[in-house]
């Protein structure tokens, strides 16, 4: 049972993987919590699976971030913003005819704003070079 547990885990780690990647490019499908949740799953099943996100040049130092407490990356949540409700509003406007699916994505896009807007914001220092 114990070991089925770590396969669903698994699976399901990497599945949120699948669709973190996937929500880079379609915004209305949010990276970042797939992302967390992955790691979260991969801790309950493969210290390497675990490992290889947290090391992930892309995702491991925003994982590290959030689990410690530090949060987002001011210039992080811009980009997340910015790209954001460019796509949804390009969407509504060019693609989507029907009334009521524009209010959902217009609803859907105000919900990421405020769980962005509400997520504490990371300023990582600057790095000071010395001169010899």
């Amino acid at each position: 049972m114990r070991e089925l547990k770590k396969i669903l885990f698994m699976i399901g780690g990497i599945i949120c993987i699948i669709f973190g990647f996937v929500g880079i490019f379609l915004p209305v499908l949010p990276t970042t919590p797939f992302i967390l949740l992955a790691a979260f799953l991969f801790t309950r099943s493969s210290n390497r699976a675990l490992q290889w996100l947290l090391n992930n040049r892309w995702f491991g130092s925003r994982i590290r971030n959030y689990r410690e407490g530090r949060g987002m990356a001011a210039r992080d949540k811009a980009v997340s913003l910015l790209s954001l409700w460019v796509t949804i509003g390009l969407t509504t406007v060019l693609v989507v005819d029907n009334l009521w699916v524009q209010l959902i994505l217009v609803g859907i896009a105000s919900g990421v704003t405020f769980h962005l807007l509400r997520i504490k914001t990371y300023r990582p220092r600057e790095k000071v070079v010395e001169i010899e």
